[in-house]
């Protein structure tokens, strides 16, 4: 894995009024990576996310700037969709990109092909099952060409085998070289997916190791706890 950094974050606070939701973040995400972040609801793995998208401007958040600034795509836990077909949700994410009108149509059936849906092309998005709709967003998310993909609990609400589906097409992404970040309560999950685990309590990282030491490693008490905690539920 290369040790490019694609995005760091220098002692980042968010705060919505006066609750303080991140505080004194620091970090650095590498291309290559596979990042999960976890913790208990609340500790600030979703804001977390959105600040490392940029969905929360911080003058705490650099790019790096010695190539093209990364493209960044986020796939929300509840994708929303226009009530328009599978290819049109598609195409119109293409066109509020800027993607030029003569390589919407190929990148789209490229997508759709991908993430398995060619056959549901016309069907209204609406009304696909969850796991649809989540290869949905994953198609849409990856027709814009990511150098890092966002994933905000991207199975939460998905029945096993629907589960099984979406994490392998996540697999497949990283393997393709896309970073990832990803929040989840899935222990299994972070272990089988990611390559560098973030625990977070409070708003403040507790934890920042790969994914053997988080698993197989000493760790702060706060975080030895919630893995002692979660692991059998998983």
């Amino acid at each position: 894995m290369t040790t490019t950094p694609l995005i760091t974050l220098d002692k980042a606070d968010v705060a919505f009024g006066s609750v303080s939701a991140l505080r004194g973040i620091s970090l650095t995400l590498h291309r290559g990576e596979r990042l999960a972040l976890v913790g208990a609801n609340g500790s600030g793995k979703t804001t977390l996310l959105r600040l490392l998208h940029g969905l929360l401007p911080s003058p705490a958040r650099r790019l790096d700037t010695s190539a093209p600034a990364p493209m960044l795509a986020m796939l929300f836990q509840r994708p929303f969709f226009i009530d328009l077909s599978v290819r049109r949700n598609l195409l119109l994410a293409l066109w509020l990109h800027r993607v030029p009108r003569v390589q919407r149509a190929e990148r789209c059936a490229a997508a759709l092909a991908r993430m398995g849906l060619t056959a549901l092309a016309d069907r209204a998005a609406r009304t696909l099952s969850g796991g649809q709709q989540q290869r949905l967003a994953l198609a849409r998310a990856w027709s814009l060409a990511p150098d890092v993909l966002l994933l905000d609990e991207p199975t939460a609400s998905l029945d096993p085998s629907a589960k099984r589906e979406v994490e392998a097409l996540i697999e497949s992404l990283a393997r393709d070289g896309v970073t990832l970040v990803f929040t989840t309560h899935n222990l299994g999950q972070a272990k089988r997916l990611a390559s560098r685990v973030i625990y977070l309590e409070a708003g403040r990282v507790v934890a920042d190791l790969p994914v053997d030491g988080f698993f197989n490693g000493a760790l702060p008490p706060e975080a030895a706890l919630f893995v002692k905690g979660e692991l059998p539920w998983v």
